[in-house]
């Protein structure tokens, strides 16, 4: 599972991680700036109108680019220098912003200081998170909601040895959101329920910076603090869902209410000395979480014909310290033998008391459940060793260690008997060796090998890495005007198989970079990336349509995804800039082009095979001219294509789409 969702994120990244065609990077104003007093400035603002034209999925393509049509300040940027560093009240101004206005991704940063005084950073970003949930869902799954997030530092005394800081930042979750919930039991329907999203953190810190003889050490404490308070509600009028097969529940009332706080005190500590032969490193954190919950859920209707009121409430509290910390020395005896020795821990802990409580009043039965402690300890060392035998070749080598136990005590209710309270212990050791080495033949040239192995005694889950080794190689080739890389990964791990399922995963990762500037009026670029990933792992689930039943079924998930980038940059005519580019993103699967629905035994066969494979193809050209009408102003226009294609989805379901986007702007300068 880990080795698909990372195969699924490389192939989110692919989409999402495009170049985008605006903001239009070309100079504008004096590249030096002009002097105003006793200042410099430079600066630069776009102004101009996004257009977008699609067909398709509307839901998918929000969830991928999600760029419309209106007006906005596409990009800006203004630098404010004082000419000898010593201004009145400042001696810097920075300030850059992006898609002010009307963009779903927007940001803006700022920096002010006076030197030797103080130094202010402001970090602002508001994101517009569209998420259509899975397909399978019924279109019963999604949220729409905004994400504003701000930071802001400042330190006094920024350039002596003892500097203090203090910050501020704020993460709000604003929008609505879908849900559904199944009622009376796992055979009835499934139904919406809506929720208006409102989360909020907040984070006060306070630090300072000395150093004093060598030794640099930071301290800083922290007070975080977090809340839910999302309302759920569900609709007047509730009509039964197709989500669940043959469900046969009708819901009458429902309310559930979910309120979750929680604060996060903590102190982080850096401790770092250097001199000339050996280095220190050493680090500490530690957070003393401390949260409170409930849920208060009540349900009517009728299940199986019959009556049904059910009633849900969970309740608790919990602190969670966490702490952590490393040291890290590093000796070096000659100028060509380094050694590095780190060790480090890790402690987190839940302890407090959670009671589940579900009560049935058709059946007066209920069942209570109830969670009292988890920790997961974690200890690790390794010794790393780098020797370069000649100017020309070097080798290194290491030694990884890590011993982790996880403990649990839960708790639950006998008929007729008290409360148990269980505890439960699971421990295993991961032993890890590397080796490598560096080759530079000739100064440009640069090869890298390398290779791992590693082995867990107890891996804690099926996915775990327990039998695994992973080799990589990767070339380098470096001139004024080109570059060339390419490099190979490996990776190979074999789970130990228990009663209930087994696993493993293959993956080969092949990439390859070109960079070319032979003038100043052309540039290339160029890169490609192959992924290959096959994982075999066992699924054990309840399903069922007239009764529930454990089942076993072994499922196989195979990717191969290619990835391809292509862009230029051109002069023209000494007024004009050109830039094309074209970003391709392929997963071709197994091979397969239509899903196996018919020959499938059961609904849960058919559902699962149709997931074994993903084929995709996304594919977006773009084009962008900017022409320099004088030394401060530049028209700019641009034109990209976005196209997303399944060959197959879920249950057949496809999402694609296609868009047309583009820009005109006017980029000047005062």
């Amino acid at each position: 599972m880990l080795m698909r969702f990372c195969a699924l994120l490389t192939v989110a990244t692919a989409l999402c991680g495009q170049q985008v065609v605006a903001p239009t990077p070309e100079q504008t104003g004096p590249p030096r700036g002009e002097d105003a007093g006793n200042y410099n400035v430079t600066d630069s603002f776009e102004t101009g109108y996004r257009f977008a034209e699609i067909g398709g999925d509307l839901a998918k393509y929000r969830s991928d680019i999600n760029y419309r049509n209106g007006m906005r300040l596409i990009g800006s940027s203004l630098s404010v220098d004082s000419k000898e560093g010593h201004g009145h009240l400042f001696d810097q101004i920075l300030l850059n912003t992006q898609g002010l206005g009307n963009d779903p991704y927007q940001s803006a940063t700022l920096r002010v200081q006076k030197n030797g005084l103080y130094r202010y950073d402001l970090a602002w970003r508001l994101d517009e998170f569209y998420n259509p949930g899975v397909a399978v869902s019924g279109g019963l799954h999604f949220m729409d909601t905004r994400r504003r997030l701000q930071d802001h530092d400042l330190t006094l005394l920024p350039q002596s040895k003892i500097k203090f800081r203090a910050g501020y930042s704020r993460d709000t979750q604003t929008g609505p959101a879908l849900a559904s919930v199944e009622e009376f039991s796992s055979l009835g329907s499934a139904y919406p329920v809506f929720t208006n999203v409102r989360r909020e953190w907040n984070e006060y810190r306070v630090g300072a910076d000395i150093e004093l003889a060598g030794v640099k050490f930071s301290l800083l404490h922290r007070w975080d603090f977090y809340k839910d308070d999302s309302p759920y509600a569900a609709p007047a009028s509730l009509i039964p869902s197709s989500l669940v097969p043959g469900g046969s529940s009708t819901l009458g009332q429902f309310s559930r209410s979910e309120p979750y706080h929680g604060s996060n005190p903590g102190w982080l500590g850096d401790l770092v000395s250097t001199h000339k032969y050996w280095a220190a490193n050493a680090r500490m954190t530690y957070t003393g979480g401390v949260r409170d919950f409930a849920l208060n859920e009540s349900a009517l209707g009728l299940s199986l014909g019959a009556a049904a009121n059910r009633q849900i409430l969970v309740t608790g509290n919990a602190d969670r310290p966490v702490a952590a910390g490393d040291f890290s020395l590093s000796v070096f005896p000659t100028d060509r033998l380094t050694v590095v020795n780190n060790t480090s821990a890790h402690n987190a802990r839940t302890v407090g008391d959670s009671i589940y409580n579900e009560f049935d009043n058709s059946t007066s039965r209920g069942t209570i459940l109830m969670f009292h402690y988890l920790g997961i300890r974690t200890v690790a060392n390794s010794t790393d060793l780098n020797y370069r035998v000649a100017p020309w070749i070097g080798f290194y080598a290491g030694y990884h260690y890590s011993d982790r136990l996880i403990t649990t005590i839960e708790g639950f209710q006998t008929p007729g008997v008290a409360f148990h309270k269980t505890p439960y212990e699971r421990d295993n050791q991961l032993h890890t060796g590397t080796l490598g080495v560096r080759i530079r033949p000739i100064k440009p040239l640069t090869f890298n090998l390398e290779g791992e192995v590693g082995r867990d005694d107890l891996p804690f889950a099926p996915i775990s890495a327990r039998n695994y080794h992973s080799l990589g190689g990767r070339v380098d080739y470096r001139t004024r005007k080109l570059r060339l890389a390419t490099e190979y990964r490996e990776l190979y791990n074999v789970n130990s198989p228990v009663s209930i399922s087994t696993f493993s995963s293959h993956s080969r990762n092949y990439t390859a970079d070109l960079s070319w500037s032979p003038g100043e009026r052309f540039s290339l670029d160029a890169s490609y990336m192959k992924l290959h990933l096959d994982t075999v792992s066992g699924l054990v689930f309840f399903a069922g349509i007239t009764a529930v039943q454990l089942q076993q079924m072994p499922t196989l998930y195979l990717s191969n995804i290619h990835a391809a980038n292509l862009s230029a940059r051109f002069g023209l005519a000494r007024r004009a800039d050109l830039f094309v580019g074209y970003s391709i993103t392929r997963d071709t699967g197994d091979g397969r082009t239509t899903t196996i629905l018919a020959s499938a035994p059961s609904p849960a066969q058919a559902l699962f095979s149709s997931v074994e494979t993903f084929p995709v193809d996304f594919q977006s050209p773009l084009a962008r001219l900017s022409i320099r009408i004088s030394t401060k102003l530049r028209w700019n226009a641009g034109y990209q294509f976005y196209r997303y294609r399944e060959e197959f989805g879920l249950i057949s379901h496809l999402q694609n789409y296609r868009a047309h986007t583009g820009y005109t702007s006017v980029s000047w300068s005062f």
